[in-house]
């Protein structure tokens, strides 16, 4: 089910969404060769924290009998799309390309949910991999500029995957953007490409939903590893993503998580 939220509520989100932005951006500037990821999930959690906030990726999809997500971010590196465990003992190294998702509660008890991912360099990295993080920052940045009450979730699709296909790269088919706010993922599925047999959303007032592109060098299909979670890219090419929580206006849109790397 597709939610509206008040304007009262996308406050509190604008609230949450500013202290995401920072807890992301303490963590991006701790992305160095040498740096355990597990340093990296720490930051985000002690700063989310401090705030007032809580990190509901923490355990999220556990069942009876099943441990949830383990850490409080998804880092991904190289050809890891998304999902990978931010607790892993992994070094970064000179040249890696590492995939950063968070999520906040806020306020930390029964608050409203915002999300959002960068995806960063490690050290020098080659060009090919700079051209692949700046087209995905862009095309998530096009898709945003169409958003607006009375536009349809395909005329984000569509942007994003002519534009992406258009520099020569793929987009994942199994994961997609969606709703946010009363919990980490809602309706409705925002897709990066588009298929003429999924339904027909129309945009209005009220919806937040999350924008996020993953865009892969090589062929589109993935792969799940054996601890469950970290999805990666089957042909091992690498992958990037961006995301935004993004309110609908009156007028159009409002990024709820605008951070410093937006204000370039």
């Amino acid at each position: 089910m597709i939610t509206l939220k008040t304007p009262e509520e996308i406050s509190i989100l604008r609230k949450g969404g500013a202290i995401l932005a920072a807890a992301l951006f303490e963590v991006q500037k701790a992305v160095k060769p040498g740096v355990r990821i597990s340093e990296l999930d720490r930051i985000a959690q002690e700063y989310i924290e401090n705030h007032g906030g809580s990190c509901p990726l923490v355990g999220y999809g556990a069942s009876r009998g099943v441990s949830g997500f383990p850490a409080t971010m998804c880092i991904s590196i190289n050809d890891e799309v998304v999902h990978g465990i931010g607790t892993r003992d992994i070094v970064l190294k000179e040249g890696d390309i590492v995939g950063l998702d968070i999520d906040i509660q806020y306020p930390a008890k029964n608050g409203l949910y915002t999300d959002m991912a960068v995806t960063v360099g490690v050290g020098t990295i080659s060009k090919e991999a700079q051209k692949l993080i700046d087209v995905t920052r862009e095309a998530r940045d096009r898709a945003i500029a169409l958003v607006r009450p009375g536009a349809y979730v395909h005329d984000i699709s569509k942007e994003v995957q002519g534009y992406c296909e258009g520099k020569g790269y793929s987009l994942i088919r199994d994961l997609t953007g969606h709703g946010v706010g009363y919990a980490v993922h809602e309706d409705p599925a925002i897709p990066n490409f588009y298929d003429s047999r999924m339904p027909v959303v129309k945009l209005k007032e009220g919806m937040v939903i999350c924008i996020e592109p993953m865009v892969a060098m090589g062929d589109w299909h993935v792969t799940t590893d054996h601890d469950e979670w970290t999805i990666r890219m089957a042909d091992h090419s690498l992958a990037a993503h961006f995301e935004h929580t993004i309110a609908v206006t009156k007028d159009g849109y409002e990024v709820l998580t605008l951070g410093v790397d937006d204000l370039r």
